[in-house]
């Protein structure tokens, strides 16, 4: 399951709807949207984010922070490092070929080393 397969999940939970009934208001299939909860489905389009929120009357930050997570759970993520050095290139090949056998402790280190990273070079991406 991804962060926003998630967090579908919980909204649907709080409403006391099923699949079933969401995606019918939603107009998509249900094997669609359970597809979507369980992370075996690339990120969906804004128009139906759009119309996620509006299924569960979520506005603003609430709304953003679905959008967001929905952003960083692509089950298939590419990484393009081309211009960028051969470690580069190593490091991502390295962890697509080991990120299943990381632990909840590792990963937790892992984020935190590339979160100050990013805040150390000043840059969002």
């Amino acid at each position: 399951m991804t962060p926003f397969g998630e967090a579908i999940r919980k909204l649907r939970a709080r409403k006391g709807v099923s699949q079933k009934q969401m995606a019918a208001a939603l107009n998509v299939s249900p094997a669609y949207l359970s597809a979507l909860e369980h992370g075996q489905r690339g990120m969906p389009s804004f128009d139906l984010l759009q119309r996620i929120a509006g299924y569960f009357n979520i506005i603003w930050d609430e709304a953003e922070e679905l959008f967001l997570l929905a952003r960083f759970s692509d089950p298939k993520v590419v990484v393009d490092t081309s211009g960028m050095s051969p470690e580069h290139t190593a490091f991502a090949n390295l962890l697509a070929g080991r990120i299943r056998h990381l632990d909840s402790a590792a990963l937790a280190q892992l984020t935190a080393v590339l979160e100050n990273a990013v805040k150390a070079d000043g840059k969002g991406s």
